[in-house]
């Protein structure tokens, strides 16, 4: 059975008449009454009956209707749906990102890409950078957006963000209202810092710096995301680096102050497999340079 035969049974079974029928299928009458012969010989039942007035419809043939309908409506959606991935409006796109994505300009971008591919389905996974880089590897991820240079063989990579890291203080510390910082300043204080499982790079650039300034934290909290450092920093269980976008998120009992001196940056790429022939994927690599690359 080919989708030819149930086009020419439905114009059929409407018109009730094999000469009008092929007139609406814009062929001559034995093509169409071979193709009929053909699609009773697929089903294993007579469709029609054909007498001398004219063609009626079996009980077989009526019952067939609406499936036949159902099947070529089915292959027009599905041959829709398959152009449109083609095309990149359609399908699903599985995104990694950070939690500080939320304040570097992502859901902006997201807004005005989602507007322009209405159909496309963008699913958004809050992951660590080493997570995400395990999730692109084994291709359960399209993009990520990682903190992180430690970019895998194979993949495309955008610098898409670059700050300062500047210091978290309770609002009630000594040095809150300062205009900047030195790291020599906090010595002696708790630091409390994204866990080395889930930031490697950062949590031993951190250290590292400290450690320059001469400055090693009695105590170091070690926390999963950096909304939960800033959180904690705000209750007065000690002080943090982190990157300065997090002052946006506005947790009530922290303060955010530059940093003197500091060369440490917190830098985010967005990644994707290098070669996937994906247009929607395409299509929001090209909205990510275009919108979220820092000028300059």
């Amino acid at each position: 059975m080919e989708f030819r035969h149930l086009r020419y049974f439905l114009a059929l079974a409407e018109e009730l008449h094999f000469g009008r029928a092929a007139q609406r299928l814009s062929i001559s009458q034995p093509p169409l009454s071979l193709n009929i012969q053909q699609l009773e010989a697929s089903v294993g039942a007579q469709l029609f009956t054909r007498n001398s007035r004219g063609v009626q419809l079996t009980a077989a043939g009526q019952a067939f209707v609406p499936a036949a309908r159902a099947l070529l409506a089915q292959a027009g959606a599905a041959m829709r749906e398959a152009r449109e991935v083609a095309q990149g409006q359609a399908g699903e796109l599985q995104i990694g990102f950070a939690g500080t994505l939320l304040y570097c300009g992502l859901p902006q971008v997201l807004q005005r890409f989602q507007a322009g591919h209405p159909k496309l389905r963008l699913v958004m996974r809050e992951l660590s950078s080493s997570e995400q880089l395990s999730e692109l590897v084994r291709d359960r991820l399209d993009v990520g957006f990682v903190h992180t240079p430690r970019v895998p063989p194979g993949f495309g990579q955008i610098l898409v963000a670059s700050q300062a890291m500047v210091a978290c203080l309770p609002q009630k510390h000594a040095l809150a209202k300062a205009r900047s910082i030195a790291l020599q300043d906090l010595q002696g204080q708790a630091l409390v810092v994204v866990s080395r499982t889930v930031s490697p790079d950062y949590h031993e650039r951190i250290l590292s710096e400290c450690e320059l300034a001469g400055w090693l934290p009695p105590v170091v909290h070690e926390l999963r995301h950096w909304l939960s450092v800033v959180a904690l920093v705000a209750q007065g269980q000690g002080v943090a680096l982190v990157p300065e976008a997090l002052a946006q998120s506005a947790l009530a009992g922290a303060v955010f102050v530059p940093l003197q001196g500091s060369a440490l940056r917190y830098d985010t790429r967005c990644l994707w497999r290098s070669g996937r022939d994906q247009t929607a994927l395409q299509d929001f690599v090209t909205a990510v340079r275009t919108d979220m690359v820092p000028a300059g």
